[in-house]
């Protein structure tokens, strides 16, 4: 028996990425032929205003997923727009700046965006354009909580992971300490037996020397 009929115009889902094409289309006309994206263009945007964030930080900040962020990045590195360094405070985490490059060629498309944003916003009425806004917000910010919710565990199970070598760690000092231990009180009779016998070596020395004399 056939489910309840499933009506497109009525999914959610399916009108997002509707809206998403119709945004991307409306922005890659206003930018003409530059290689900019919309994603790219955060980036700039967000590296601009927080100068120095971590990559991490830009995951963050844009939603962008990691791998696809860390690709992104060194395209724009590659086209000098983007510089990356190592953090001072964490020698394992890079730090992002925008270069001379990149801020021109952010400042000649902010204009373009601008149009494009307001062009988005074209087929509603001013008076829904909050709520619309509101919704949109309210969307986004499930999309982080659920994403710091799948990145819980993932730290849980690596610190999970790493319990049983730090502890395999441990024991092998601790069994180090033992035996070092035992065979300084192994040693210690028979320093003591050197130390009990020295006075007797060093008289049988001195005797020997009267004798020669």
């Amino acid at each position: 028996m056939a489910g309840p009929k499933f009506d497109l115009s009525n999914s959610p889902g399916h009108l997002l990425r509707r809206a998403q094409q119709y945004s991307f289309d409306l922005f890659s006309k206003e930018i003409g032929n530059s290689r900019l994206t919309p994603r790219q263009f955060a980036v700039l945007l967000t590296v601009q205003q927080n100068e120095g964030l971590s990559q991490t930080d830009l995951v963050k900040r844009t939603g962008i997923d990691r791998s696809t962020l860390a690709d992104m990045i060194s395209r724009l590195i590659n086209r000098k727009l983007l510089s990356r360094a190592r953090t001072k405070a964490d020698a394992r985490a890079n730090s992002v700046k925008i270069t001379a490059a990149g801020a021109k060629e952010l400042s000649s498309h902010a204009a373009k965006v601008r149009t494009a944003e307001a062009k988005i916003m074209g087929p509603l009425a001013a008076s829904k354009r909050k709520d619309f806004m509101a919704a949109l917000k309210a969307i986004a910010a499930a999309a982080d909580a659920l994403e710091a919710a799948a990145a819980k565990p993932a730290k849980t199970a690596t610190k999970k992971k790493a319990a049983p070598k730090k502890k395999a760690a441990k024991k092998k000092v601790a069994t180090k300490k033992t035996a070092k231990k035992a065979a300084k009180k192994k040693a210690a009779p028979k320093k003591a037996a050197k130390k009990k016998a020295a006075p007797k070596k060093k008289a049988a020395k001195k005797k020997a020397a009267k004798k020669k004399k």
